[in-house]
């Protein structure tokens, strides 16, 4: 007979795992740099650069983009080294609920992880579906016939075969999403300098940096189009920001994925705040290639403000589609890595019996994948993204406002479930263990200031878009309208009732898949 397996035989990452209360389940064959390179891949400035663009072109103009993102992108890289501390101290796959249960509680736990699933069931869909769209742009601008049958219904399918299509990968092997990864960053870094290049060499002429860094536009319908009144400046300008809030987001990837890393407590805290300022850094030098690219920017405005306006002026068709094609396989690079966070999470959370189906969705397949969970985040995000086919225009121009909500979905959750262990850490003060990644003293200025920052996006994220939201406006209609609101708040307050009909006397945080006597002598 086999002598039984001791602690002693175990790594150091099985050892912090049986410590928290888990038994080693996932395949760990992630490496430290696969661990950044999701969260680097999930970012993808390939995606939310070329997808949002026209949010923040909308409202704010060039302003809200080259000096927007450089000032939001420093608030989220101080919100990510909050979360490299935690997921130091706390490598789990349950990543955020699962610090929010260890600090404050079952309730904090319960919200928190119904709020990150939310805004990682949001980012999936809506990464997948501006993947379609860009996809589907590629298409037009090879073939006039396929251009000519345009229409939502086709980007819908698109999208739904595109989530068909990462879910296989998904479920076929964890070990190859960590390959696909590593492939995405070289794609990313390759691609986005590419399309830099090419901006900066083939357009005839380029914009001056009075334009880049001072035009204003207000194509939001609010105020008649002003730029110089209070409206502009604290309305219409802030809801531009959605572009950068919503790019640079679901580096919480890195703590999913902590369990299937080596060297978690090192590898999975870099991972969350490299993949932060690489990307902010490199989307940055991005945006600015569109803007100094732009030829005709009323025709961008008439247009509704999307990126690829700028593409048809400034680049012939050949360069034009390599652009669309780097965009849209990095694009599905992102949709791939959304979902196995997704499903992470997902598994993590259902293993603690939190989530309706919790015996089917925390099983793990033979290939060590929860492909159960992965299928799930797949046809959530199908269903969440029906609206997308309704056809709106604001000021003549068509504008994705079902798009736009899905990624407000996706900021508020994520952002509102980093906010619930950020604010309890800095509650707890000196008394909080640490991993071997640490902010020190510096825990008590950048914790709050994270705090508040997520607090204000959260506030005008749910904000209508335009003027024909307002119920009371004479041209209002509810195609116009932001459903961010509507979702999110809408189940926050079935949550709140079914936590306290029922979850309160069941849901006691975190339940653990080891013996209790084996985590009180790993402690010991």
């Amino acid at each position: 007979m086999a002598e039984p397996t001791t602690p002693t035989e175990l790594s150091d990452d099985d050892k912090m795992l049986a410590k928290l209360g888990y038994s080693q389940e996932l395949n760990r064959s992630w490496s430290g740099f696969s661990n950044f390179a999701i969260s680097f891949s999930i970012i993808s400035i390939l995606a939310g650069c070329f997808t949002t663009f026209g949010q923040a072109w909308n409202n704010g103009g060039p302003v809200a983009i080259s000096w927007g993102w450089p000032v939001i992108s420093l608030f989220i890289l101080i919100i990510g080294f909050t979360m490299a501390e935690l997921v130091s101290a706390y490598p789990t796959s349950g990543g955020i609920y699962w610090w929010a249960s260890k600090l404050g509680g079952p309730a904090a736990g319960f919200f928190t992880g119904w709020l990150n699933l939310i805004g990682l069931l949001a980012v999936t869909a809506s990464v997948a579906y501006g993947c379609a769209t860009f996809l589907d742009l590629t298409l037009n601008t090879l073939s006039p016939s396929w251009a000519d049958g345009y229409s939502l219904t086709r980007v819908f399918l698109i999208f739904l075969v595109i989530l068909a299509v990462a879910a296989l990968l998904n479920i076929f092997s964890g070990h190859l999403m960590a390959v696909l990864n590593n492939i995405s960053v070289w794609w990313h870094v390759a691609g986005a300098a590419t399309v830099i290049l090419v901006l900066a060499i083939v357009p005839k002429t380029h914009q001056a940096l009075s334009f880049v860094f001072g035009e204003q536009i207000n194509n939001s319908g609010y105020d008649g189009g002003s730029v110089g009144s209070p409206t502009y400046w604290f309305l219409v300008l802030p809801l531009g920001f959605l572009l950068t809030q919503y790019t640079i987001t679901g580096f919480d990837a890195s703590a999913h994925l902590s369990e299937e890393t080596t060297a978690a407590s090192e590898g999975a805290a870099k991972g969350i705040w490299r993949s932060i300022a690489y990307s902010a850094l490199g989307g940055w030098v991005l945006l600015l290639a569109f803007l100094f690219a732009v030829q005709d920017p009323d025709a961008v405005t008439a247009g509704g403000g999307g990126v690829d306006l700028i593409f048809g002026q400034a680049l012939p068709q050949g360069w034009h589609v390599l652009v669309l094609f780097i965009s849209s396989a990095g694009q599905f690079f992102c949709t791939v890595a959304c979902l196995t966070s997704a499903s992470r999470m997902t598994f993590a959370f259902s293993r603690d019996r939190a989530i309706p189906g919790s015996s089917l969705l925390s099983k793990v397949s033979g290939a060590k994948v929860p492909a159960n969970a992965v299928i799930f985040v797949a046809v959530i995000g199908a269903i969440i993204t029906m609206p997308s086919l309704i056809e709106v225009d604001i000021n003549g121009a068509p504008v994705p406002v079902a798009f736009y909500a899905v990624t407000s979905v996706a900021v508020i959750g994520l952002y509102l479930a980093f906010a619930i262990p950020i604010f309890l850490r800095w509650k707890i003060g000196d008394a909080f263990e640490s991993g071997s990644w640490t902010l020190g003293k510096k825990y008590k200025w950048m914790n709050l200031v994270a705090v508040v920052e997520i607090g204000v996006i959260s506030i005008y994220f749910i904000l209508p878009f335009t003027p024909a939201a307002i119920p009371w406006n004479d041209d209002f209609s509810w195609k116009f309208v932001n459903y961010a609101p509507i979702l999110t708040i809408g189940t926050l307050l079935i949550l709140t009732i079914w936590w306290f009909v029922s979850a309160r006397h069941w849901y006691t945080g975190p339940k653990h898949t080891i013996d209790e006597d084996v985590i009180k002598a790993f402690e010991d």
